[in-house]
């Protein structure tokens, strides 16, 4: 307990509240930079992938089940699983967009 006394400042507390400022910017700068900023940026991401779904496309929702899109509507998508099962699911429901290299290369 004495050696925290003998650390505490003396005197003129005017610096110490500058540097005391500087040090918590500067924490919630890394914490900006390293947990938020990517964090927002995979957010878009997702976003723009369940955005740009389009009926065909190949699918894999969080389950792991793999499909393509039979139907849209504003906050689902009808998936179809083959032999004529269909589910409808929400768009937030879908993890991946498979792309075919076949069909990106035409």
């Amino acid at each position: 307990m004495n050696y925290l006394l003998a650390m505490a400042p003396q005197g003129g507390e005017g610096g110490s509240m500058v540097s005391t400022l500087i040090m918590f910017g500067a924490i919630f700068a890394i914490f900006y930079f390293m947990i938020i900023r990517p964090q927002q940026k995979k957010a878009k991401e997702r976003e723009a992938l369940l955005s740009a779904l389009k009926k065909g496309d190949k699918v894999v929702t969080n389950g792991g089940m793999h499909g393509s899109i039979a139907g849209l509507d504003e906050k689902t998508c009808l998936i179809d699983f083959g032999n004529n099962m269909k589910i409808k699911f929400d768009r937030s429901a879908i993890a991946v967009v498979e792309t075919n290299k076949k069909e990106d290369s035409k």
